[in-house]
């Protein structure tokens, strides 16, 4: 499977470490009251879904960005790909 990086182009998935749901880059804020339930959430439960999914992604094996790869989870097909940092400044996040 090719990963298209935004900066350096196709790339091998071999070079990348897959880590988990995109909406990982959204952690919860640790003062919050239900900080622990959150947390709890966050760092455990996960969805299995069947065709698009927005997933991230490490480089490890190059420049060590961080991606937003949305692929079809039934036929691998990959229809964008995003830096993380790109995702979270639109998504109204400043660090």
């Amino acid at each position: 499977m090719l990963i298209n990086h935004p900066i350096l182009g196709p790339r091998d998935a071999a070079e990348f470490v897959y880590k988990g749901d995109a909406r990982l880059i959204h952690r919860p804020d640790w003062q919050a009251d239900d900080a622990v339930a959150q947390f709890t959430d966050y760092g455990y439960l996960r969805d299995n879904p069947a065709g698009l999914h927005r997933e991230l992604w490490f480089h490890e094996q190059g420049d060590r960005s961080w991606l937003v790869v949305t692929r079809d989870t039934t036929t691998h097909e990959i229809t964008k790909v995003e830096l993380a940092r790109d995702v979270a400044r639109a998504e109204g996040r400043s660090r």
